[in-house]
């Protein structure tokens, strides 16, 4: 369903350097993900990090001291790293609301991008994201990492295979037992739903792109009510929501009910973050690859679809590089990314409009 740029449209310039050589790789934005980022790059013997921007100099000399053997050159002005010659690659690990903008940028630039999630927060400027990163002969990849996890990927397959039936509907949550620090590295914009495009465009989008996956469809429309409902003006000013419910309809017909709160006691049962999809002849529990049928009879058994395997902590950026150097397409490119922002930007319009939102009401072509 959801296609990806093919490789043989990826010219020889766009492999970036020989095999032999070093990926020369930005960085823009080095707070707590982009730093993290930084330090999976570090662990790749065929890349180099040649250049750093963060418009707060703390975060910049932690990263370039971190760096330091790469001899990075710093900057608080991301332009001005595009600019540079010695960078063919960069991850944009910036606040929400400026993910399109810079992508958009080094794209036109000619780099190779990695673009954390959600790829942009209004389906307008996704929308020309997408037109210009189709266009682009180099290689886009979106944060959604799950989609780099072996036993979840392999699961799926085996789902979409008919091995447990039909899908009919997903249940799936993302519940917390307390609100993210309100004085930690991201309160500055994280509480700020036009900057981080609300709670659930920033952090759900993972668990709705894992949905989306599964369903391996668009979702037509959504409704769903939230807000702050514990943490209210908490921190001042808030205008994000802490919790919230959300029902989707895909254009197969599945439907997906969706949760996501703040305020889950540890001590309750369920909570956490779960996948459970719903077949024609039972469910099955993506967190560990689980099958259990509906009807008990004899050779209709409980049964584990995929092994756990020995996942990689940086497959996502070890995809990154081998698309750059052979055009393979990366896990999660831009069409997977702007579904998976576009989802998450339909639900939450559901819940701010009080309506029924529907999905050609975007007029985003994918």
């Amino acid at each position: 369903m959801f296609g990806s740029l093919a490789a043989a449209g990826l010219s020889k310039a766009a492999l970036g350097q020989t095999a032999a050589g070093a990926i020369r790789t930005g960085m823009i934005g080095v707070g707590n993900r982009g730093y993290y980022l930084m330090e999976s790059v570090l662990r790749q013997p065929n890349a180099k990090v040649t250049a750093i921007c963060d418009i707060k100099p703390d975060r910049l000399d932690k990263a370039a001291t971190t760096a330091a053997d790469h001899k990075p050159f710093t900057t608080t002005d991301y332009k001005k790293l595009l600019e540079r010659d010695d960078v063919d690659a960069v991850y944009i690990a910036t606040p929400c609301d400026l993910h399109v903008e810079m992508a958009i940028a080094a794209l036109e630039a000619g780099k190779h991008v990695y673009c954390e999630k959600p790829v942009g927060i209004e389906a307008r400027s996704i929308g020309k994201l997408v037109k210009v990163a189709k266009a682009s002969k180099q290689v886009f990849q979106v944060g959604q990492q799950m989609r780099a996890v072996t036993r979840l990927r392999q699961t799926i397959e085996k789902i979409h295979q008919g091995e447990a039936g039909d899908v009919v509907m997903v249940k799936a949550q993302r519940h917390a037992g307390d609100d993210l620090d309100h004085n930690g590295p991201s309160a500055d914009w994280f509480f700020n739903a036009s900057r981080s495009g609300d709670v659930l465009v920033e952090m759900s989008v993972h668990n709705l792109d894992v949905c989306n996956w599964v369903i391996n469809s668009l979702p037509e429309r959504a409704a769903g009510f939230g807000g702050a409902l514990v943490w209210k003006n908490d921190p001042p000013g808030r205008t994000n929501m802490d919790g919230y419910t959300l029902s989707y309809e895909y254009g197969n017909g599945v439907k997906l009910s969706y949760t996501q709160v703040f305020f889950h006691p540890r001590d309750l049962p369920g909570g956490g973050q779960y996948t459970y999809v719903y077949t024609t002849t039972g469910a099955v529990d993506l967190d560990t690859a689980t099958y259990y049928p509906r009807e008990r009879k004899p050779g209709n058994r409980t049964r584990v679809l995929t092994e756990p395997v020995k996942e990689d902590r940086d497959a996502a950026i070890k995809a990154f590089y081998e698309s750059i150097r052979t055009g393979k397409e990366p896990p999660a490119d831009i069409v997977v990314g702007a579904t998976g922002a576009l989802t998450a930007i339909l639900g939450r319009e559901a819940i701010y409009q009080k309506k029924v939102m529907e999905w050609r009401n975007f007029g985003v072509e994918l």
